[in-house]
């Protein structure tokens, strides 16, 4: 009770309320599934709230899509920072991922927001920054091509643990990593960057 009177009082902590309640819809069922009245009950506001503060679907789905992206970008920057201490090593990256796949809702929302993109121009944006990201923490190790091919098999093991009901074996996934990264002695060194 006293945690709806809040949201109430506090427009910003509704809206935010709102926009999580959508974003997590959209990993359950889908961006072209969620309605206003889902997302009311699942915020726990009247119906009218949703469309006090988004004015059609369109825009809650939008604004839903940015939070799932900015979360993206957040696990990214951790793992940019683990990789800059670490190296760029295939055990490391198969770590990494393996960790990553036991957090089921966070590759939900991460298949979420490509997903959307697929059929939304607008999103594309944002679904490839997860790619870009990778390839320029791989690419200086690695070189250009070999960093790219790994983003793409990393986003094939995640497409593969959301249509099967266990993730690929850490090893298997570092193996296949070592053959297309190689095994270059940079790789378990930190970066320059990390060293300054």
């Amino acid at each position: 009770m006293a945690e709806a009177v809040r949201r109430r009082r506090d427009p910003g902590t509704r809206r935010l309320a709102i926009v999580t309640a959508a974003a997590e819809l959209i990993t359950e069922v889908g961006v072209d599934a969620i309605t206003h009245r889902m997302v009311a009950a699942r915020a726990d506001v009247p119906l009218g709230a949703t469309t006090q503060y988004f004015a059609t679907l369109d825009d809650l789905r939008d604004a839903a899509l940015q939070l799932l992206a900015a979360d993206v970008a957040e696990r990214m920057a951790a793992i940019r920072e683990v990789i800059s201490e670490r190296g760029a090593t295939p055990a490391l990256l198969a770590e990494l991922i393996h960790t990553a796949l036991a957090d089921a809702t966070a590759v939900q929302a991460d298949r979420a927001v490509v997903t959307a993109a697929v059929h939304d121009p607008r999103l594309r944006e944002l679904a490839r920054r997860w790619t870009d990201e990778l390839v320029g923490i791989l690419a200086p190790v690695h070189g250009s091509d070999p960093a790219r091919a790994a983003a793409v098999f990393i986003d094939g093991v995640l497409w593969h643990a959301q249509i099967h009901e266990r993730p690929l074996d850490q090893h298997l996934i570092e193996t296949a990593l070592a053959g297309i990264l190689g095994t270059a002695e940079a790789a378990a060194s930190p970066s320059p960057a990390s060293t300054a």
